[in-house]
């Protein structure tokens, strides 16, 4: 198994431009399937390829299940930043990330009693058993700084929708 190159460090080097200064950039196109209905039958596929996923509701929505959902790549993508995010933040402290990390995010998808529409909650859940306390929460602290998913939770997002 090749082992993976070491986080690059550089990463967290202040950036001072005045416009976002991208990094990466992928397009996942979504499918309705059979139900003309993206959630509840539909397809999910990246510009590369190398994500092409069934996408179905939930039972708890009323859906038959057996395919993921928008929740849950949601909640896959935040953990994993996250995770990504406490590699980079501990090779700078130099700091030996234990192997016994464990980070799980719960995404709720639910109705907003603002407008009667919908939102998400998304919770975050850090596990660091093997480290002292005080260290693991300077971690996580330093992390949820870093972490994109984190910030947009906290800020928000710019986004565009534009019919094309």
């Amino acid at each position: 198994m090749p082992l993976l190159a070491a986080p690059s460090v550089a990463l967290l080097a202040p950036y001072t431009g005045s416009e976002m200064l991208p990094l990466y950039t992928t397009t996942v196109a979504v499918s309705g399937g059979e139900a003309r209905h993206a959630r509840a039958s539909g397809r999910a596929v990246s510009d590369d390829g190398n994500l092409d996923l069934v996408l179905r509701l939930p039972e708890a929505l009323g859906g038959n299940g057996g395919g993921t959902n928008p929740e849950q790549l949601f909640a896959a993508g935040f953990a994993a930043c996250f995770h990504g995010a406490m590699t980079l933040v501990a090779a700078a402290r130099k700091i030996r990330l234990p192997h016994d990390i464990d980070i799980a995010a719960t995404v709720t998808f639910g109705r907003d009693p603002a407008d009667g529409l919908f939102l998400l909650r998304a919770d975050l859940s850090v596990s660091l058993p093997a480290m002292d306390a005080e260290d693991a929460a300077a971690l996580v602290a330093q992390a949820e700084k870093v972490c994109p998913y984190a910030k947009m939770a906290r800020t928000g997002m710019q986004s565009t929708v534009r019919l094309v």
